[in-house]
């Protein structure tokens, strides 16, 4: 039902007014403004769209650059679905996307905070089973990691975000 995509520049504002429309305050839409103008934290190609049969984007997953103790990681967040259209799967396929699109790029772990009933769906453990820890309290439930391929190592120790997440 849901076709997605990496991110185009024309997509810009449809990003904006999904996040705007999905959280009660526009900080998440602006965080991912942020993030866009960091090079440092902005991979070209993991910022994830879905879009309903007419093409117009309804949901956005973004993965973002972070560290743990220095070693490259990925960060999960936003995620976002117009409201008239949440609990439908949009999002999910987003998530999706984006993480067979860092698979693809040779990505490993992928971390997240959120919902302890949500993202397990997408493998997603609580992270302090592969040593991570958060820069901030946040219950072992809600604080989650995934490698996307199993056979490579993943490093451990302190999560390090990107300026813009403001931790």
């Amino acid at each position: 039902m849901w076709t997605t995509r990496a991110e185009t520049p024309t997509d810009v504002a449809a990003v904006r007014a999904v996040n705007a429309a999905a959280f009660p305050t526009e900080e998440e839409a602006d965080l991912v403004d942020s993030l866009r103008a960091d090079p440092a934290a902005w991979i070209d190609g993991l910022s994830t769209v879905s879009a309903d049969g007419t093409g117009a984007v309804v949901g956005h997953a973004l993965l973002s650059r972070c560290h743990v103790d220095g070693a490259p990681a990925l960060a999960l967040a936003p995620c976002a679905v117009l409201p008239e259209q949440q609990g439908r799967g949009a999002g999910s396929a987003a998530i999706r996307a984006g993480l067979d699109a860092a698979r693809d790029r040779g990505e490993n772990l992928v971390i997240v905070l959120g919902h302890a009933d949500y993202y397990p769906r997408f493998g997603f453990t609580p992270a302090s089973g592969f040593g991570v820890r958060a820069p901030f309290e946040a219950p072992d439930e809600a604080f989650l990691a995934l490698a996307l391929d199993t056979s490579r190592p993943t490093p451990t120790g302190l999560v390090r975000y990107p300026a813009a997440f403001g931790v």
